[in-house]
């Protein structure tokens, strides 16, 4: 049985990946525990995303792959409050799921 893969962009310099923070108040830190950490269905649209919105910083990031059962255990590991599924990198058009 296959199993789906997700791509995320990565941080070269500290290792952490690229999040989202909605609606975030004043009052909240910018800390995994209020991110919602970016995944894309393919490659391309990961790298689609960094050129569009990192311009000319997109060397100072990398994407790479894991597969979907894998994902709990990303969240566990570096705390983040879920996934942005984005559907879109272009507009970006991105789907929130909290994990339980």
């Amino acid at each position: 049985m296959f199993s789906q893969a997700y791509y995320l962009i990565r941080s070269r310099t500290d290792g952490s990946y690229l999040a989202a923070y909605p609606k975030l108040s004043e009052d909240e830190a910018r800390s995994p525990a209020n991110g919602y950490v970016l995944l894309f269905q393919e490659q391309y649209d990961a790298m689609s995303y960094l050129n569009k919105f990192a311009g000319g910083r997109s060397d100072r990031f990398t994407s790479e792959s894991i597969p979907e059962a894998q994902l709990k255990t990303l969240l566990d590991r570096w705390g983040y409050k879920g996934f942005g599924i984005v559907k879109d990198p272009l507009i970006p058009s991105i789907e929130f799921l909290s994990k339980a």
